[in-house]
Parts: C-alpha cells; sequence; structure tokens
C-alpha cells in the first residue's frame, strides 16, 4: 500500500515539474502576445500587465508592422528559402546517409566523422571566411543561400538519417536489386518511404532553425533580400528608439507559421528521434 501511494505521489511531482517547465516556457511567448496589442509607451512601464482601455490599441501595431519592414515580401524571401533548404537538406542528407552507411570504406568512414564534427562546430568561427567564400562564389542571393543551409544542416540530418538506415535490413534492399530494381529505383521505392518519421523529425528542427536565423541571411543577402528576422531588427529605429508595439507584432506573425507545422508533425518528431538514435 505504501509503494501504491509512493507511486502516486511521485506522479504528481512530475506532473506538477512538467507543469512549472510549461509555464517557463509558454510565458516569454505569452508576454509577446500581449505587448503585441498594447501601446509602446504602456509595454515599457508595464510590460506584464493585461492591456485596457488605455493602453489596448487593437490590431493597429499589426498593421502598423506589417507596412513598415514590408512584412509580407520578408515572408515570402523567408517562405521560399525555408521550404527550399528544408528540401534540399533532406535530399541530399539522406541519399548521402544511405551511400555511407550501405559502402563501407574509409572515404566514407571519414565523411560521416567529418559530418559528425561539423556539429560541434559553432556557426560563429566560420562564418567570415564562409561569408567571403559566398560572395567569391556568388552564393550571396535567395538562390546560392539554399546552398550554404544545406551545408550547414548536413551534419545532423546526415547523423540521423544513418543511425536509422543502420537498423534497416538489408534484406530488403537486396530482394528489391533481384527484382530488378537499381540503386537509385532501390532507394526511393524502398528506403525513402521508411524514413518518414526520421525525415519528418529532420524537417521540423530544420524548419525552425532556417525560419527563425538571423545571422547568416544577414551576412550573405543582407537588406536586399530581408528575411523576416532581419526586417523585424529594423524596427528599432535609430538613436536607440524602438517600435516595441509592432516589433511584438511581428514576433507574433513570425511565430505563427512554424507552431502551425510543429502541431501537424509533432506526433513524429519523438519516434523519429528515437529511429535515428538506434545506432551511432
Amino acid at each position: 500500500m505504501s509503494q501504491v501511494k509512493a507511486n502516486k505521489w511521485s506522479r504528481y511531482v512530475l506532473f506538477a515539474l512538467l507543469i512549472a517547465v510549461a509555464a517557463f516556457v509558454i510565458f516569454p511567448i505569452a508576454v509577446v502576445v500581449i505587448n503585441s496589442f498594447k501601446n509602446r509607451f504602456m509595454i515599457s512601464s508595464a510590460p506584464f500587465a493585461l492591456p485596457n482601455s488605455e493602453s489596448f490599441l487593437g490590431f493597429a501595431n499589426y498593421v502598423n508592422g506589417l507596412f513598415k519592414i514590408g512584412f509580407l515580401k520578408a515572408f515570402g524571401f523567408s517562405l521560399w528559402i525555408t521550404v527550399a533548404s528544408v528540401i534540399g537538406i533532406l535530399l541530399v542528407t539522406s541519399m548521402l546517409a544511405w551511400y555511407i552507411t550501405r559502402i563501407k570504406s574509409t572515404v566514407t568512414t571519414i565523411i560521416y566523422y567529418c559530418l559528425v564534427f561539423s556539429m560541434i562546430v559553432p556557426f560563429q568561427m566560420v562564418m567570415f571566411t564562409m561569408t567571403k567564400f559566398a560572395n567569391m562564389l556568388h552564393l550571396d542571393n535567395p538562390i546560392g543561400i539554399i546552398i550554404l543551409y544545406v551545408g550547414f544542416g548536413a551534419g545532423m540530418a546526415s547523423f540521423m538519417f544513418s543511425g536509422f538506415i543502420k537498423s534497416v535490413p538489408l534484406a530488403l534492399e537486396e530482394a528489391a536489386m533481384i527484382d530488378g530494381c537499381n540503386p537509385i529505383q532501390t532507394f526511393f521505392l524502398i528506403v525513402v518511404p521508411m524514413l518518414k518519421s526520421t525525415a519528418i523529425t529532420i524537417a521540423i528542427l530544420n524548419t525552425m532553425w532556417v525560419w527563425n536565423d538571423y545571422l547568416l541571411p544577414y551576412l550573405t543577402i543582407g537588406t536586399d533580400y530581408k528575411t523576416i528576422p532581419v526586417a523585424i531588427q529594423y524596427l528599432r529605429g535609430g538613436y536607440g528608439s524602438v517600435d516595441m508595439g509592432a516589433m511584438m507584432a511581428m514576433l507574433v506573425l513570425a511565430m505563427i507559421p512554424v507552431i502551425i507545422f510543429y502541431l501537424a508533425c509533432q506526433k513524429y518528431i519523438i519516434k523519429g528521434v528515437l529511429a535515428g538514435a538506434v545506432k551511432g
């Protein structure tokens, strides 16, 4: 009986802990949403207060922000770069992971460990060299930046795909080849369908990264093709003036697409992470 009570209390403690963690994560988002409906003076003086008759502006901050930074144009650039980069990462790294997993050689082993090593190298260490090379190779545009994102995202994605592919029986691929499939058909008809959970997990993680990334677009394509994070920072204005209301409103709009995408795919993320971690 005491064991049952102990288990019951442990569940209560765990539940309370999870609520506390959830509140800690949700609170900053709630503050941003609340302040997006308030005027800039009340945001500064009472940032945690709910909007009242004196501070409530309705959707004025949203309209103001949309026109101030050209949000729709920035949204288009962000959408293109994010979608194309994620598709490129999924296609390139899944094929690479399949190759280096099935073809055992010194070269593939070196490639694998180089990809793993790239996961621990901070972007700040290579950003100036990368910017110079991007400029020399004419990659400083909305199409060229996709190649850069594929390169930077290759390490984690290849590692996760490799971990899952190692758990896939080789006999399935051998049976497909006996039936007349060439390597490309085997990959797309046999291997790719089994990578669904891992691919969706990688897509979620990379979508959140690319969509919210500020530094790489700012260094490469700059202000010529402003993405949402780059466009929002222009609301700071000059001489320290910041239109906090419009900034909060634009942050809310920037979060919505990623939240919708995550909620639509969240059931796959744990399954995919576990599948990719079966073997290293």
